[in-house]
């Protein structure tokens, strides 16, 4: 990557974090870092936006909902100290992705190799359900985020949410409405001017206790991504 898009890259996290446009979710965020969670009285909560995380010279980016209340929310990192953030990194590293199979904290020594982690939204939402204004706010983070990244060639949307979000974020780039049906596993592809998406189920602890998506299937579509962006 050039030092014109690591500054870029550099410059747009430094707004994402600072910023307070949603109201409710302002609230809420800073509302979760005061009270806390008994398990973690003596952490200093994040409470603030979170910003993307990973190689920033990825060909592959994976797009999650939200912060999680007591994950990213507390620890200040993208899918790390919960329990979908376990479920996903064990499979990243499985899928040779992540070169260790556990995200805890920001000093925790997890590098990701390849893949860029962001959410459509960047801040916990109540009851992990943003609004449509919330997510139309939000989405023109996303937007610039993938317009920096120079080798971006495959989007893995996790779960319905961020799959719309990637869809609307290529159609802003394409100038023309791009449509599709979530499926998990399925392959979008746009021409060879937009980068291609694959869908699948969102690691929550709903979907994985209940076998929704079991670790092998989220391993799978990982690799298939993988394969894709280095093709």
């Amino acid at each position: 990557m050039s030092d014109h898009h690591i500054k870029q890259l550099s410059d747009l996290t430094d707004e994402i974090v600072a910023c307070r446009m949603c109201t409710r979710i302002v609230d809420w965020r800073e509302k979760i870092g005061k009270e806390k969670r008994a398990s973690y009285k003596d952490w200093d909560y994040w409470a603030k936006p979170i910003p993307s995380f990973g190689d920033p010279d990825a060909s592959l980016v994976l797009i999650g909902l939200a912060p999680a209340a007591h994950g990213g929310n507390r620890t200040g990192r993208v899918f790390t100290g919960d329990p979908s953030a376990t479920f996903l990194t064990a499979a990243m590293h499985e899928a040779g992705l992540a070169n260790q199979p556990n995200s805890e904290h920001r000093e925790d020594g997890l590098k990701l190799n390849g893949v860029y982690i962001g959410t459509a939204v960047r801040c916990v939402p109540p009851g992990d359900k943003p609004t449509a204004e919330e997510q139309r706010t939000c989405l023109p983070y996303l937007v610039q985020e993938l317009r920096i990244l120079p080798n971006l060639k495959v989007i893995m949307a996790l779960g319905h949410i961020a799959f719309r979000a990637a869809l609307q974020t290529l159609s802003d780039m394409a100038e023309e409405k791009l449509r599709g049906k979530f499926m998990h596993g399925e392959v979008y592809r746009f021409g060879h001017t937009l980068p291609m998406i694959i869908a699948s189920y969102h690691p929550s602890p709903r979907n994985t206790n209940t076998g929704v998506l079991t670790k092998d299937a989220l391993v799978n579509v990982l690799k298939k991504a993988k394969e894709l962006s280095q093709s």
